[in-house]
């Protein structure tokens, strides 16, 4: 499924990268990743005395409904 909004991509080796149903791949990489108020699910893991932000398990930016959330962020 494709739209300007939305596209699927039911061949990646990696999909389904989350446990969600129709995952947006418009977004493969996390656009919001340096935007601390993301609106995603994150928390901060400490590694070799940095704070870096893990996702593993935010889906924000893959559900249809945050496209223009996500957008939004990035203006």
């Amino acid at each position: 499924m494709f739209n300007e909004e939305f596209f699927e991509n039911i061949a990646c080796k990696y999909y389904p990268c989350h446990h969600i149903k129709h995952i947006n791949c418009l977004f493969c990489y996390c656009p919001l990743y340096n935007i601390i108020d993301c609106g995603g699910t994150f928390k901060f893991i400490s590694i070799e005395d940095k704070n870096i932000k893990d996702c593993s398990n935010c889906a924000f930016p893959h559900k249809k409904r945050n496209f223009k959330k996500v957008i939004m962020k990035l203006k």
